[in-house]
C-alpha cells in the first residue's frame, strides 16, 4: 500500500500526472485476534487431577496453581526465586521485562500449595539446589521445555481438549479476573503491561462473551 502511494506521489511531483489517485487509499484493517482462554470448568478439571505424591507431580501442580493465581509469564515463573515469595503476607515479587519489579498477590490456596511443594523440595534437596523455586530432578533450574511437557501431561490427564501452554493460563487469569469484576488497571499492574492498551484486549473478549450470552438467552436473540 505504501509503495503504491509513494509511486503515485512521485509521479505527481514530477508533473507526470495531475495528482496522486492513491491519496485516499487506506490499508485494510485486519481483524484483531482475541486471546484464547480456558473455562472455569477446565480449570476445575485441571485442579482435580490426582497428585501421585512424587516431587515432579507436586511441582507441576504447584506451577499450575501459581500461573493461574498470578498471571506470570513463563520466564518470570521459571526465574521466581525462593526469597521472592512471602507466603505469610501473600505476595510474590516478580522481575518482568526490562527487569521491572512488581508485586503480585497470592491467595491463600496458592500459598498453601506452594508451602506443601516447598516441604517436598526441602526433603529432597535439603538446603542444596538452585535459588529458583522450581527445580529439576537434579536440583538445577527447571527448563521451559520440561515445564511445557509437565503442563501438557496435566491437560491430557484432566481431559482438557485444548492444548495447554503457559501463555494460555496467563490469558485465563486475566479473563477470569475481569469476569469476576476486577478493574482493568489492577489487571494491567498484575500482568506487568506497560500500556493499558495491551490489557484492553481482554475487554474485547468480555464484549464478545456478552454478545454470545445475549444471543443465547434473550427471547428474541
Amino acid at each position: 500500500m505504501e509503495a503504491i502511494k509513494s509511486f503515485y506521489a512521485f509521479q505527481a511531483s514530477e508533473d507526470r500526472i495531475p495528482e496522486s489517485p492513491a491519496t485516499a487509499l487506506r490499508a485494510p484493517r485486519l481483524p484483531s485476534r482475541l486471546p484464547k482462554h480456558l473455562t472455569r470448568e477446565d480449570m476445575d478439571r485441571l485442579f482435580s487431577v490426582p497428585v501421585d505424591g512424587s516431587f515432579e507431580d507436586a511441582r507441576a501442580r504447584t506451577m499450575l496453581e501459581v500461573l493461574y493465581a498470578t498471571g506470570m509469564r513463563v520466564s518470570e515463573l521459571l526465574s521466581l526465586r525462593l526469597d521472592s515469595v512471602n507466603l505469610q503476607d501473600g505476595w510474590a515479587r516478580v522481575f518482568g521485562k526490562g527487569s521491572k519489579e512488581r508485586l503480585i498477590p497470592l491467595h491463600d490456596k496458592a500459598a498453601s500449595v506452594i508451602s506443601q511443594y516447598l516441604s517436598l523440595r526441602r526433603a529432597k534437596f535439603k538446603d542444596e539446589g538452585a535459588p529458583e523455586m522450581f527445580v529439576n530432578r537434579s536440583g538445577g533450574k527447571l527448563s521451559r521445555a520440561q515445564f511445557w511437557r509437565d503442563l501438557r501431561s496435566l491437560g491430557r490427564r484432566a481431559g482438557v481438549s485444548q492444548p495447554l501452554h503457559p501463555h494460555l493460563l496467563r490469558h485465563t487469569f486475566a479473563t477470569h479476573l475481569l469476569q469476576g469484576g476486577a478493574d482493568l488497571r489492577s489487571v494491567q499492574e498484575m500482568l506487568g503491561h506497560v500500556s493499558l492498551a495491551t490489557t484492553q484486549i481482554y475487554t474485547h473478549l468480555e464484549k464478545s462473551a456478552l454478545k454470545g450470552s445475549h444471543r443465547k438467552f434473550h427471547p428474541r436473540g
